[in-house]
């Protein structure tokens, strides 16, 4: 017969080996994948980028300008501004499947793109 005490020992052990081997195996998996643009010339490079649908990921915003920009997307429910020669982090998703566009909101007319989750 096991006890109440053997059962509480052992549901302890499964919960402490679960968290070591969840703490040792996290960061393979939590990381969001990575992404890139580019802003030169007041333009994105490139103007379309593709991404998985339904997965979150880190988009890196590098603007290569001397001036600053803004990254702004009404559907992606994002504004930041990147000085310039500096790189910000963007965090996205997970998104559906679709087509997401985004600006430059110092350069709108040339300053121009989409993110196209797939």
């Amino acid at each position: 017969m096991v006890t109440k005490m053997a059962t509480t020992a052992r549901l302890r052990a499964v919960i402490s080996g679960a968290a070591i081997a969840g703490v040792l195996i996290a960061p393979a998996w939590a990381q969001p994948a990575g992404y890139a643009l580019t802003i030169r010339n007041h333009q994105f490079e490139p103007t379309e980028l593709q991404i998985p649908a339904g997965e979150k990921i880190e988009l890196k915003v590098t603007n290569a300008d001397p001036t600053p920009e803004e990254f702004e997307s009404l559907s992606l429910h994002r504004e930041k501004v990147v000085p310039g020669g500096q790189t910000v982090s963007i965090y996205i998703g997970p998104l559906p499947a679709g087509r997401y566009e985004f600006f430059g909101d110092f350069n709108p007319k040339t300053a121009r793109g989409w993110i196209v989750a797939k």
